[in-house]
């Protein structure tokens, strides 16, 4: 039975339908709810993918990752943060555990075979969806960060997180009906728990929000999906010890979506970790 929120939840859809100026589309038609929900969240029908909105994405994701509006100091970051996936390291936290560092690596290495992490690449193969070290100390953070001086490293890096991570879940969510902020919600999730269908996967997730509460696509409440999403999502991060804290959610996309700001303008304010970040125009 999809969950029907308290009075806030229909104020707050109501107030963030009047400042987006959302115009109806035809009943029935997923594409044109789609489209709704695109033009009031994303100007120009660029969404998270222009420019700008995926410059500040990488900012506020990097701002959670990294304790930095810098997200390209994060290249030649690596350490194993004791969540079970080994080492994390470079943009948005590819793990030795997870595949996603090996199958960065071995890309590169297929363009670049003298690179200094190649011979790295058995052990990589070795502990892929485990968190053992074995082969990689002590040299493989040095040779990580070594290489992340690269601009080919830097851009593979680039390279990966856009064809794994930020286009995919940006399309899926275009497809949901979602506008800037419901694409970002969906990419900062896909990040921290990546692309798996199992129950704290990305895929996962949105399978169990859409079981409580229709998409915009369906013809729900964007505000109401996106609240219920976050619900989900925070009750994952609680369940695991490396991220208990969730402010990334409370006191960032929570407030994003409380203040209406679906188009997730400009300047913005949000908290991660008791540090407070802003973004001017």
């Amino acid at each position: 039975m999809k969950r029907v929120r308290l009075l806030l939840l229909a104020v707050l859809a109501l107030a963030a339908a009047a400042v987006c100026f959302f115009v109806p589309g035809s009943a029935g038609s997923e594409a044109a709810g789609s489209a709704v929900r695109q033009g009031a969240g994303r100007p120009g029908g660029a969404g998270l993918a222009a420019p700008d909105k995926k410059e500040l994405a990488q900012k506020i994701v990097a701002s959670a990752e990294n304790s930095t509006l810098d997200w390209r100091s994060a290249y030649g970051y690596i350490e194993d943060i004791g969540d079970g996936q080994g080492y994390t390291a470079g943009l948005i936290g590819f793990c030795t555990g997870t595949h996603d560092l090996l199958s960065l690596v071995e890309r590169y290495t297929k363009d670049h075979p003298d690179n200094g992490l190649a011979r790295y690449l058995p052990a990589l193969r070795r502990v892929d969806g485990t968190d053992s070290h074995e082969g990689l100390d002590p040299g493989f953070p040095a040779a990580w960060r070594e290489e992340a001086a690269v601009a080919a490293f830097r851009e593979a890096q680039d390279t990966e997180r856009d064809e794994v991570y930020f286009d995919p879940v940006v399309r899926r969510a275009e497809l949901d009906g979602l506008g800037t902020l419901g694409q970002f919600v969906y990419y900062d999730a896909m990040v921290m728990h990546g692309p798996g269908t199992g129950p704290d996967g990305f895929y996962g997730l949105r399978r169990r929000a859409m079981a409580e509460a229709d998409t915009p696509a369906e013809g729900g409440s964007e505000t109401a999906y996106l609240d219920i999403f976050l619900d989900i999502r925070r009750a994952a991060m609680k369940s695991e010890s490396a991220h208990h804290d969730t402010s990334r959610i409370d006191t960032a996309q929570r407030r994003f979506l409380y203040d209406g700001n679906l188009g997730l303008d400009t300047p913005l304010e949000w908290k991660v970790y008791g540090e407070t970040y802003r973004v001017a125009r």
